[in-house]
C-alpha cells in the first residue's frame, strides 16, 4: 500500500522505505542504491517531517503513521475552515439579492429599530443562532415585538441572552427573563462588565457605534476574523455566568419562604412581611417557578434540599 494517501511524494516514500530496511546506510549508499541524485533534498524534506533523525534512522512505522496521519487531519481541519468561508460568502449573496445592495464588512446602522429589522431579516433566512449581550433583560424601552422571537424559537433557533445581575434588584427583569429562559431564549447572568454585543449565526456581529451615546446608533460587522474573536469572547463569558436558578434568594424572597413554613395563612404570612396578600402570593407563585415546585409543600422540600431553609 502507498503512503501516498498520507502525503508523502513518491521519492520521500522510497527513501524512508530503503532506510527501514537498512537502518544504517550512509547518505551516498541510499542515493547509488536507489537511483536518485537529490537523495540529500529528500532526506531533509523526510528530517522536517520527522520521519529521518539527525543519524538518518527512519522513526518507527507506528510513529511514521501517527505523525503522518496528524499532518493530514491538521491539513484537512484547514481545509475545512476555508470551506466555512463559503457559507459566510452565501449570507452575503443573499443579504446582497435580498437587500439589492452590496454588503460592506463594517456597516453603520442609525438606530436600534434598523439593527433590529437587519438581525431579523438574517435570522429569517436562516435561524441558526443568537448570541445577545444586554445592560438589561427587560429594556425601559421595548421599541421591537416579542412575536417575531417566539416564531424563530419555534423553527429551531438556538438563542442565549447574558446580562448583568445587579439589574435583577428591579422586581421586574428576573420574571422577565425566565419568561423567556422558559420559550428557549435561555438566559444567564454575570458580574462582568456588559457592553451591548449581538451574534447572527457567527457570521455578523453588531456592537455599538458609540457606546456613550446610545443613540449613534451600531456597527454590523462582517469580517469573519473579527466576528470568531467576538464569539469566543461571549462563549467565555457564557461559561463563567451563572444559571438563573443559581441565584441567591433576595432578602423578601427570604423572608417570604420562611413565612410561607411559619404562618398556616396566606394573611398572617403576608402580615409577616409586611406586604398584601395578593403580593405575598406573587412572591410564593414566583418562588414556586424558580423552584420547579407543583405545590407549596413540594416548594418546602426543594427549599431545604438547596439550604434556603
Amino acid at each position: 500500500m502507498s503512503l501516498a494517501s498520507l502525503g508523502l511524494t513518491a521519492d520521500q516514500e522510497r527513501v524512508y522505505r530503503y532506510l527501514l530496511r537498512n537502518p544504517h546506510a550512509d547518505l551516498e549508499a541510499t542515493g547509488v542504491d536507489l537511483v536518485m541524485p537529490d537523495v540529500r533534498g529528500v532526506v531533509a524534506e523526510l528530517r522536517a517531517l520527522c520521519l529521518v533523525d539527525g543519524t538518518l534512522a527512519a522513526v518507527t512505522p507506528a510513529a511514521a503513521v501517527d505523525v503522518l496521519v496528524r499532518r493530514r487531519l491538521e491539513q484537512t481541519q484547514r481545509q475545512l475552515t476555508d470551506l466555512t468561508l463559503a457559507w459566510d460568502v452565501l449570507t452575503e449573496l443573499a443579504e446582497e439579492h435580498r437587500s439589492g445592495r452590496p454588503v460592506q464588512l463594517v456597516e453603520h446602522l442609525p438606530s436600534g429599530s434598523a439593527v433590529t429589522r437587519r438581525m431579523r431579516d438574517q435570522l429569517a433566512d436562516h435561524p441558526g443562532e443568537f448570541m445577545h449581550v444586554k445592560v438589561r433583560a427587560l429594556n425601559v424601552a421595548r421599541d421591537h415585538e416579542d412575536k417575531p422571537l417566539e416564531r424563530l424559537l419555534a423553527r429551531g433557533l438556538r438563542s442565549r441572552t447574558l446580562f448583568p445581575a445587579h439589574v435583577l434588584e428591579d422586581p421586574e427583569q428576573e420574571p422577565y427573563a425566565r419568561h423567556w429562559h422558559a420559550r428557549g431564549d435561555l438566559h444567564r447572568v454575570t458580574t462582568e462588565p456588559v457592553r451591548h454585543l449581538a451574534i447572527v449565526n457567527r457570521s455578523a456581529a453588531f456592537v455599538q457605534a458609540d457606546p456613550a451615546n446610545p443613540k449613534a446608533g451600531a456597527l454590523q460587522i462582517r469580517q469573519p476574523g473579527v466576528v470568531a474573536m467576538l464569539a469566543e469572547v461571549f462563549e467565555g463569558m457564557w461559561g463563567r455566568a451563572r444559571e438563573l436558578d443559581d441565584l441567591p434568594l433576595s432578602p423578601m424572597e427570604q423572608r417570604v419562604l420562611h413565612a410561607l413554613t411559619c404562618h398556616d395563612t396566606d394573611e398572617a404570612a403576608a402580615r409577616s412581611v409586611n406586604v398584601s396578600v395578593r403580593k405575598f402570593r406573587a412572591h410564593v407563585a414566583d418562588l414556586m417557578a424558580r423552584l420547579g415546585a407543583g405545590t407549596r409543600f413540594q416548594a418546602a422540600l426543594l427549599a431545604k434540599e438547596r439550604g434556603w431553609l
